[in-house]
């Protein structure tokens, strides 16, 4: 990295699709990915996934862990309920309900329930990155952005797009660390529908997509591979992490550095 580049934030989603939490270091589970991240998603009767690129209804759904990510709460609007996270039928009557058709909620501890099986590992993003969407977006709040694209790693110190320095050309996997942990960066991440709604209440905001894409072509750093952009609706590095790095800990203020091949 051109500057002094160190995780400024981490968060991770322990059910996929909903709400986030930060913390301040994270361990690396044996699956390559960060503990409690996406280890819990929400499936309909044909094992299908429900997430908001297929119903808006997700945004409409708030939640809240305990610290350690035991117990939850749901809610949409007035009374909260809560559960225990180890005990998945009574959550998923309560979102089979606020759904209006059934679903199961499932658990997988080591390799959770990633989009991509290849790129498994958290996502990463800049801070001058998110300020610079707010600049094409005037009146979406740096928060706002943040949620619309739920990257699990965030980065300081560098300038926007610093991140699109951690992948490299086709079939190349970039090595980079961030303190102890060696990362690999795969390809800029392809976005879908839910970055173009807002994430409290679902509301999609005109030729959001459109306006990216232009906004991003313009912007495109010297430093990115071309190469690796079919088309500009690309934000934020997907990775993994192999599983020798298991057990090791992501920590905020850890500096970022991309591994010099010999």
């Amino acid at each position: 990295m051109s500057e002094a580049v160190h995780l400024s934030r981490i968060r991770i989603y322990p059910i996929k699709s909903l709400d986030g939490v930060e913390v301040d270091e994270v361990r690396i589970t044996d699956g390559g990915i960060l503990a409690n991240d996406r280890v819990y998603a929400i499936f309909d009767e044909k094992g299908a996934v429900v997430n908001g690129k297929r119903t808006a209804r997700v945004h409409e759904l708030r939640c809240a862990f305990d610290s350690r990510i035991k117990e939850v709460r749901l809610w949409e609007s007035g009374a909260r309920a809560q559960f225990w996270l180890d005990e998945p039928e009574p959550i998923g009557r309560w979102l089979s309900e606020f759904f209006g058709f059934e679903v199961v909620l499932k658990y997988e501890e080591r390799a959770g329930f990633p989009d991509d099986t290849g790129a498994y590992g958290p996502t990463i993003v800049s801070e001058g990155s998110l300020r610079k969407v707010m600049e094409w977006f005037p009146g979406l709040s740096e928060e706002s952005v943040r949620r619309r694209f739920r990257a699990n790693l965030e980065l300081g110190g560098g300038e926007a797009f610093c991140e699109d320095r951690l992948y490299g050309g086709p079939g190349e996997l970039r090595k980079f660390r961030i303190g102890a942990v060696e990362l690999s960066g795969h390809n800029p991440c392809q976005r879908c529908v839910v970055p173009t709604r807002d994430p409290g209440s679902g509301e999609a905001v005109a030729g959001f997509q459109k306006r990216f894409m232009e906004m991003r072509r313009q912007a495109l750093p010297e430093w990115a591979n071309a190469e690796r952009f079919n088309h500009f609706y690309r934000f934020a590095v997907n990775t993994s992490i192999l599983p020798a790095e298991a057990g090791k800990r992501l920590r905020i203020g850890d500096e970022v550095s991309v591994v010099e091949e010999r």
